[in-house]
């Protein structure tokens, strides 16, 4: 340890150990050739950080200067680390962790390189509130094509509670069990980021316009969304199953949500079909 409360040896070998786990397409990156090691290259870090190589490199191996806060932020941002990794990464370098800050709504440029990347699989990705950042092409033949979409309609909790109460969604047992998950993903975020303007409005217009919100909200079941199998009647495409993935992005506490078919099944065929004549 120096004077300053910065660990080399420590931070070196977390930023190692960090980079080793992530794969490229994760953070936007094309595999390219066979790796010799597994994680990302030492100079993909540095290109994502906007850094010199050689100044990441001289930080992987304990050398060189204090690494500046901004610094950290952006090494932080590149490695995708969660909150409590960042914050880890703060203190090993002898510097205070920056407050944690509210849900994020701007999309990375490798997020927006990988949505669009699954040209034959539906992906979009939410903020902590639900609303909707980023979604490519097949993403449009289940949410829609956002682009005409007001930024402030594009919620899809507030979707939800605007369907007609004859609305056969209520009356079908893996569309209210979804429903309520959303509700309860939507419960942690609001524990997390209790002062975001935007969560407090979107929860207070809910609670005043929809009794079935506030009755599904005063149950307060709190867990974030898991994985789910959900069987869909397409009006294009028929009957299709898939798995609804959902990622998170811890550093931005946003959603990649992805419909994932059965290798071989219909519904990759009916998708396939879909990235073939989807226009560009």
């Amino acid at each position: 340890m120096t004077s300053t409360g910065l660990r080399r040896d420590e931070l070196a070998a977390f930023l190692r150990s960090r980079r080793s786990r992530l794969r490229p397409a994760e953070v936007g990156l094309p595999e390219g050739v066979r790796r010799r090691t597994p994680g990302l290259r030492r100079q993909e870090v540095a290109q994502l950080a906007g850094m010199s190589i050689d100044y990441y490199i001289r930080l992987e191996q304990g050398r060189g200067p204090h690494p500046s806060r901004q610094v950290l932020a952006a090494v932080a941002r590149a490695l995708l680390l969660s909150r409590d990794e960042r914050e880890y990464l703060f203190r090993v370098a002898g510097e205070s962790p920056p407050p944690s800050t509210g849900p994020s709504r701007e999309v990375g440029a490798g997020l927006r390189h990988l949505i669009d990347a699954m040209a034959e699989t539906p992906a979009y990705l939410v903020d902590a509130s639900y609303e909707v950042l980023a979604w490519n092409r097949l993403a449009t033949y289940f949410i829609g094509d956002l682009a005409d979409v007001p930024p402030d309609d594009r919620n899809m909790v507030r979707w939800m509670f605007r369907w007609a109460t004859t609305d056969t969604h209520w009356t079908d047992p893996e569309m209210l069990r979804f429903t309520r998950t959303t509700v309860a993903d939507l419960r942690a975020a609001y524990g997390r980021h209790p002062h975001d303007p935007r969560l407090r409005r979107l929860v207070t217009e809910l609670l005043g316009a929809s009794p079935r919100f506030a009755e599904v909200w005063a149950e307060h079941d709190v867990e974030e969304r898991r994985p789910v199998v959900k069987r869909v009647e397409h009006p294009e495409l028929g009957p299709l199953e898939f798995e609804c993935r959902v990622l998170h992005v811890p550093e931005t506490d946003q959603r990649l949500i992805v419909y994932v078919p059965e290798p071989g099944s219909p519904t990759q065929r009916a998708f396939r079909r879909l990235a073939e004549h989807a226009p560009a």
